[in-house]
């Protein structure tokens, strides 16, 4: 049996594009990890994206992952848009190059390495742990002014 892992994730801009950062939280029965990243020129979505690929690139093998994101464009854009982005050669619904490509390639790739149940949680509500990883981002643009 493959080990279950928690993961929250958030990403942060100040400015869309702008000074960004990243974090997750990564849950393995009583241990919890933290990373967290800058980036000095980028957008939310991004730092949203980031904030998962760096997640799963911490998974040392296979897991069982339930992924905690409170982005919609992250959740729906690997689970549902991204089948026909590559059907079509990464051209979204309107004919034109899907942003941010070269992301989603990568976290496609991570995908395939584990099991992951993907889940949305609304931000900046009571969510605790959403709550960390928004904390998190923010601070690593705060650090770095």
């Amino acid at each position: 049996m493959d080990p279950k892992v928690i993961i929250y994730t958030d990403g942060a801009c100040s400015g869309n594009p702008g000074k960004g950062g990243w974090a997750a939280l990564l849950i393995h029965n009583d241990n919890k990890k933290e990373i967290s990243g800058y980036s000095e020129l980028t957008t939310n979505n991004k730092m949203e994206l980031q904030a998962v690929i760096e997640s799963l690139k911490k998974l040392k093998r296979k897991c069982d992952v339930e992924l905690y994101t409170d982005s919609v464009y992250v959740k729906d854009g690997i689970t549902k848009w991204i089948h026909n982005w590559k059907k079509n050669n990464w051209k979204n619904s309107k004919k034109e190059e899907v942003k941010n490509k070269e992301l989603w390639t990568e976290l496609d790739k991570l995908t395939e390495l584990h099991k992951i149940e993907w889940k949305w949680v609304k931000g900046h509500e009571d969510d605790i742990m959403n709550n960390r990883v928004d904390e998190l981002a923010r601070q690593q643009i705060i650090n770095n002014k």
